[in-house]
């Protein structure tokens, strides 16, 4: 008896804050989850992290487009000047100033690396975006079945004890009423625990949720429960050349793969040296005055540097980065090809079981506890019929929960920019 008042409690209190911590006393707004999933982007933690790198490929951009400072030489000496009867001191100096000059195309070269610098670290931000978002619209998912789930069982738990507060008013006239009622009481104890690790699953999804948002573990948070629409998707051919012109990890091998053949060039270019040229001016006085001005010219030697290693290096790193580009278009279309998999026969499972079919599953356990009490239902059939309701629903909610995942996984794949998978308040949303 205590027990299940203990029980019946707990669960009151799971009711009253569906989807929030136990130790949340506030009472929250319901949040969609497409809503969770925009501020997710606004105040996740880790979007600074890919921003900063944007930041730094920008500022090592302005620096690649520089030409070198310029060289200052400063040389002071002593002078004498001695011959015959005649010798004379005085303070002799040079002052020059050299600015380094690229070979041609070299500047350029460097800031076409750097642009594919920015450019991998905006593809490092966007593919984030995305695969952040379908993280939060998976977990809330999940957190809303756990709720269906810890409510099915909630109310088969309650229909056992109502059904065991009858039995136990009754004159028990032999074995088999109190067999029955031990049976019964077996069965909630079983709905308890499904209640109880239902809540456990809502607390995990719920702690996960608030992490990705960058909000502390305890932040209570209700979410709305969405149902999706899961249409047919085009053929796996179809979806793997998508994936192979659209992915993120295909742009930024892509990339990758451009700024190694640009640094193969970069290589060529600096076996060429670099040349200073800038005025210089001289001056020494040793009795008499001596002047001198002009142009300097200063080369790097050798003058032609081999550089075959320098450019053997970078052409391995290009042949690595060729070689990483095709095994990620192989990876690519594998898992393009399992998520399709996936996605096609969830959504056949998920014809088959029709709102009116679960409706109808749910009409027969009523029926069931009505005619049990009237004793027309033997008790196997009873608990049998119960417990199957609520693994039925289970069973349904997973399939969806996995369609939905595959769903999601597929846009990433394919780098859509619209939804496969589409709420029904984005779908009621948009016109037509």
């Amino acid at each position: 008896m205590y027990r299940t008042l203990a029980f019946n409690l707990i669960l009151a209190a799971l009711s009253l804050i569906p989807v929030g911590l136990l130790l949340a006393q506030e009472k929250q707004e319901p949040m969609s989850i497409d809503q969770l999933a925009a501020q997710a982007l606004a105040t996740n933690p880790e979007i600074k992290f890919y921003e900063s790198e944007i930041a730094a490929a920008e500022a090592g951009r302005r620096v690649a487009g520089k030409l070198r400072n310029p060289e200052l030489d400063l040389e002071i000496g002593q002078k004498r000047t001695s011959g015959g009867d005649f010798s004379a001191e005085g303070l002799a100096y040079a002052v020059s100033v050299a600015q380094p000059i690229e070979w041609p195309g070299r500047i350029g070269l460097r800031k076409a690396i750097a642009n594919g610098d920015i450019q991998l670290a905006l593809l490092g931000l966007e593919r984030f975006k995305t695969r952040l978002s379908s993280e939060i619209r998976s977990l809330a998912f999940r957190l809303s079945t756990a709720q269906d789930k810890a409510a099915i069982a909630e109310e088969v738990s309650n229909r056992f004890n109502a059904v065991k507060d009858v039995l136990v008013q009754r004159e028990t006239g032999g074995v088999t009423p109190l067999l029955e009622l031990r049976a019964i009481d077996a069965a909630s104890v079983v709905m308890e625990k499904a209640a109880f690790e239902a809540a456990i699953e809502m607390q995990k999804a719920l702690l996960e949720l608030n992490q990705l948002m960058g909000r502390r573990a305890d932040t209570p948070l209700v979410v709305m429960r969405a149902e999706y629409d899961f249409p047919e998707t085009p053929s796996i051919g179809e979806l793997m050349t998508k994936a192979l012109v659209n992915n993120y990890r295909m742009h930024i091998r892509r990339a990758e793969l451009a700024q190694q053949g640009l640094r193969v060039s970069l290589a060529k270019h600096e076996r060429y040296p670099t040349i200073s040229v800038g005025p210089y001016y001289s001056q020494a006085k040793a009795g008499e005055s001596e002047r001198e001005a002009g142009i300097g010219l200063s080369l790097e030697l050798p003058i032609f540097r081999n550089g075959k290693a320098s450019i053997a290096q970078e052409q391995s790193r290009r042949q690595q980065a060729q070689a990483t580009m095709q095994a990620t278009a192989r990876e690519l279309e594998r898992e393009v090809a399992t998520a399709a998999l996936v996605y096609k026969n969830s959504r056949k499972r998920l014809q088959t079981w029709s709102l009116e079919r679960i409706q109808s599953l749910q009409e027969a356990t009523e029926l069931a506890d009505r005619h049990y009490r009237l004793g027309a239902v033997p008790v196997a059939t009873y608990i049998e019929l119960q417990q199957n309701y609520v693994e039925a629903l289970e069973a349904i909610n997973e399939v969806k929960a996995e369609a939905l995942e595959a769903g999601l996984e597929l846009e990433q794949l394919i780098g859509t920019s619209q939804s496969l998978v589409k709420s029904e308040s984005e779908s009621t949303s948009k016109p037509e």
